[in-house]
């Protein structure tokens, strides 16, 4: 009698367990910001398209595939805040508290941003400057509705911008090295210019750190150098970018400004589609954006 009134008691509990509800909680999609970006606006060929206007007023690159479609990156948040933490860099940790508090709004934006900029892997992902999150956040601080900033500096379609301009003294102190014969079966080294950014400079703790003029990148660009280099030399010698093929190039070696601009084309195209098409560091990450535009200012 004793033993099935055990059996008894331990059913109840089995039922009572099981009938408790999930911990998994997926966040409210009309909560999750708005991008205020659409990818693939103003493209110029080389993996670049224009995210947000920079201070200077012209849009600030950003890679063509970025933001991401929206329900994949909901996805993706939904995995991160039932994790507590970014699942691809899980030292950061994030919450997406549902209330109307002005606290609950920006840690929503805070788990949107840091979600964006990881999706990926470790600062792996899309920049701030794909999305108006900054502007929202700043609407939020000053007591406004961030749905009225959601399309404040976002460029429309018109054709490809020109790179954002950068301070001479840093243009000037990465000017491209002097042609040399191209190694035999691969790229020359000496005509591939510095980045001009380190990677990991002032890390924000979101997988944001500085690239030129303070503009946030992942902090993971620029590249390794002998990893670029090896990956610029897979697309050379394929006469394309072998994570892009849609995209053609080729490295001359010679110091006409056709052969320049040839190059530094190559090194825009490796940059921007280095883990896939569309999937790379944005062109702010070095200082190659004003060397392109140093020599498309050379006489012909």
């Amino acid at each position: 009698m004793k033993f099935s009134t055990f059996v008894l008691s331990a059913a109840a509990i089995a039922v009572s367990v099981s009938s408790r509800p999930l911990a998994r909680r997926d966040v409210n999609p009309d909560l999750v910001p708005q991008f205020g970006v659409q990818p693939g606006v103003n493209p110029d060929g080389t993996g670049n398209c224009d995210g947000i206007l920079g201070a200077n007023g012209k849009p600030i690159l950003i890679p063509c595939q970025c933001p991401p479609p929206r329900d994949q990156f909901i996805d993706l948040l939904n995995q991160n805040v039932n994790a507590g933490f970014v699942i691809n860099n899980p030292s950061v940790g994030i919450s997406f508290p549902e209330d109307d508090s002005k606290a609950s709004a920006l840690a929503r934006l805070n788990a949107a941003t840091v979600t964006l900029q990881n999706i990926h892997g470790p600062g792996v992902g899309c920049p701030q400057a794909a999305t108006t999150f900054g502007a929202q956040a700043q609407a939020i601080n000053n007591g406004q509705d961030p749905a009225s900033v959601v399309s404040q500096g976002v460029p429309q379609p018109s054709g490809a911008a020109a790179p954002a301009s950068a301070p001479a003294a840093t243009t000037s102190a990465a000017a491209a090295p002097a042609a040399s014969p191209a190694a035999s079966g691969g790229v020359d080294p000496s005509l591939v210019p510095d980045f001009g950014v380190v990677a990991g400079t002032d890390p924000d703790g979101t997988g944001n750190c500085k690239g030129i003029n303070n503009i946030n990148i992942p902090c993971s660009c620029p590249p390794p150098r002998d990893e670029f280099i090896a990956s610029l030399n897979a697309n050379v010698a394929a006469g394309e970018a072998v994570n892009n093929p849609s995209v053609k190039l080729s490295f001359p070696s010679g110091n006409s400004k056709a052969d320049q601009q040839a190059r530094i084309n190559a090194l825009l195209v490796t940059l921007q589609n280095i883990h896939g098409p569309g999937v790379g560091c944005p062109a702010v990450s070095t200082v190659y954006g004003q060397l392109q535009q140093q020599i498309n200012a050379l006489p012909n």
